[in-house]
Formats: C-alpha cells, sequence, structure tokens
C-alpha cells in the first residue's frame, strides 16, 4: 500500500500540474473558437476539408461523446463522408490537455510522433471515407445533451471580457474537471496500481515487451474506453514497467477513438460498413505507427 499510495503521489505531481493549464487553455479555445469557424471550411471538395477538419478535432477541446453531435450536424449540412470521419477520429486521440500532459511523462518526440501519427489516421480515414456513398444523417441530441449545440458556440450577445474571462475558468476548472475528472482519477489509479503491483509488473515485463504487447493494446484498447488525457498515465506505467513503447503507442490511439459511444453511434448513422472501415483503419495505422516508432526510435 505504501508503495502505491507512493506512485500514485507521483503521477499526481508530474501530472496535475500540466492537467490544469490544459484545462485552462482549452477553456480559452473554447471561448474564442465558435464551430462557425469549422463549417465556414467545408463546403469544398477535395482533401483540404479533410485537413481542416482533422486539425480542428485536434485543437478543439471536445469529449469523445461531444464530437458526435457535432459530427452529426456537419453532415446534416452536406459535409462529406470523410470529413466527418477524419473528425472524430482527431477530437478524441488528442487534446491540449492530453498533448502537455504527454510531453511531460513520455517526452517531446513521443508527443509528435502521436499526433502527426493522428493527422495521417484522419487523412487517410477521410480520404477513404469519401469514396464510400452513406446515406444522410438525422440528429439525434440525445446522444449528448449538454454537447448538442456544438462546440464553442455562444449567444450572439456581446460578452464583456470579466464576463468571458468568467466563462474561461467556469468551463476550464468546473466543466471539464466534471466532464473527465472520474476518468482521469480511474487513469491515475490504474497507473500507480500497475507501477506497484509486483505481478503485474512481471506480467508486463515477461508478455508485453514484444509483439504481444501491440496485440494486447491493440485489444484492451478497444475495450475499455479511457479518455486521452487519462491513458497517458496509465500507458507510462506500463512502458515504465517494460512494456514496448511502440504498444504504448497503439494504446493512446485506440483506446480514447473507440469509445462505445463513437461504435454505437457509427453503426447506427453510418451503417456496419462505414463501422468496420473506420475501426479496420484504426488498427492497422495504429499497428504500423506503433511498429514503425520503435524502429525509428
Amino acid at each position: 500500500m505504501t508503495e502505491f499510495l507512493g506512485h500514485l503521489h507521483h503521477y499526481a505531481v508530474e501530472v496535475l500540474p500540466s492537467l490544469a493549464a490544459g484545462f485552462f487553455i482549452s477553456g480559452i479555445i473554447n471561448e474564442f473558437v465558435p464551430t462557425a469557424i469549422i463549417n465556414r471550411y467545408l463546403g469544398k471538395k477535395g482533401i483540404m476539408p479533410i485537413i481542416y477538419t482533422t486539425i480542428a478535432g485536434i485543437i478543439l477541446p471536445v469529449c469523445c461523446i461531444g464530437s458526435l453531435p457535432v459530427a452529426v450536424g456537419l453532415r446534416k449540412k452536406g459535409v462529406a463522408l470523410g470529413p466527418v470521419l477524419a473528425f472524430l477520429v482527431a477530437t478524441p486521440a488528442t487534446s491540449v490537455t492530453a498533448v502537455i500532459v504527454t510531453w511531460r511523462l513520455l517526452g517531446l518526440g513521443f508527443t509528435l510522433y502521436l499526433c502527426s501519427t493522428v493527422i495521417v489516421m484522419g487523412l487517410i480515414l477521410g480520404l477513404i471515407g469519401n469514396t464510400i456513398k452513406a446515406g444522410k444523417m438525422r440528429v439525434d441530441a440525445d446522444i449528448c445533451p449538454n454537447c448538442a449545440t456544438g462546440v464553442g458556440e455562444h449567444n450572439h450577445e456581446v460578452k464583456t471580457l470579466p464576463a468571458r474571462i468568467r466563462s474561461i475558468f467556469v468551463y476550464s476548472f468546473i466543466e471539464q474537471p466534471r466532464e473527465m475528472g472520474l476518468e482521469i482519477a480511474v487513469g491515475l489509479l490504474l497507473a500507480a496500481a500497475v507501477a506497484s503491483v509486483t505481478p503485474i509488473q512481471n506480467i508486463v515485463r515477461n508478455h508485453l515487451a514484444g509483439g504481444l504487447g501491440y496485440i494486447f493494446s491493440l485489444l484492451f484498447g478497444m475495450v475499455m474506453y479511457i479518455c486521452s488525457t487519462a491513458s497517458v498515465p496509465m500507458v507510462d506505467a506500463f512502458v515504465t514497467s517494460g512494456m514496448n513503447t511502440g504498444a504504448g503507442l497503439v494504446l493512446l490511439l485506440v483506446g480514447p477513438i473507440t469509445s462505445y459511444g463513437t461504435i454505437l453511434v457509427l453503426k447506427k448513422e453510418f451503417g456496419a460498413k462505414v463501422l468496420a472501415l473506420y475501426l479496420f483503419v484504426i488498427a492497422v495505422v495504429s499497428l504500423t505507427a506503433g511498429y514503425l516508432y520503435t524502429i525509428l526510435f
């Protein structure tokens, strides 16, 4: 228990300052970057809308469930399937908070490689998605009642500077912790358990250092959803205990992207074919990127 508490304290000290900074930056983005900016550039054909939605998905502070009504709304407005799928990949895979925490725990090189992989994954899935004909979607606000109006959309009244500052702090340190605080706490507890429980360390060291680590990360990531920020300490604990770093990358990618909500909505609104394509591309790109990382670095 003492060792567990020691590791928990270590991860709390390492993560919480970066987490607070990430929450604050996300609050600024949420206040000053309305969804209208995204919609403005998605009416064109070709690769540019895919690039726009991928980059927007990376920087916008949206949970995986919160991205679903946004994607549904974009599709209903006539946006092609490709950019919508790219948005659904990029949004949960990264966030400002997750990037900062990843940088702090796993290093700048790993963080840049992770973000680059998300962009490549979004582009591949988007380009393939543009070749598929999908029927019109119907909006289901029940997917995420608190997010159904979109990201960063505000009323038309002019807000004073004190009101904007108040909105930033409310979103940063009340709404976001309430939305993902439990998952982050679970992630820290799992990380401390992996780092302190000897049998788990032995399993990781003896069985997940090689190729089996990739299969474990792929299956574990698809079965157990943890948000991008909460998964970072857990992956760091796995890697510290002996897991292949490339396999850790796979877990960081697959876990946040393949939430149950996303899978169910894709199946319901787009059909089994699109869902199968979505999961296949995620699996192939994640495994390839993880393997290349071990070779290159």
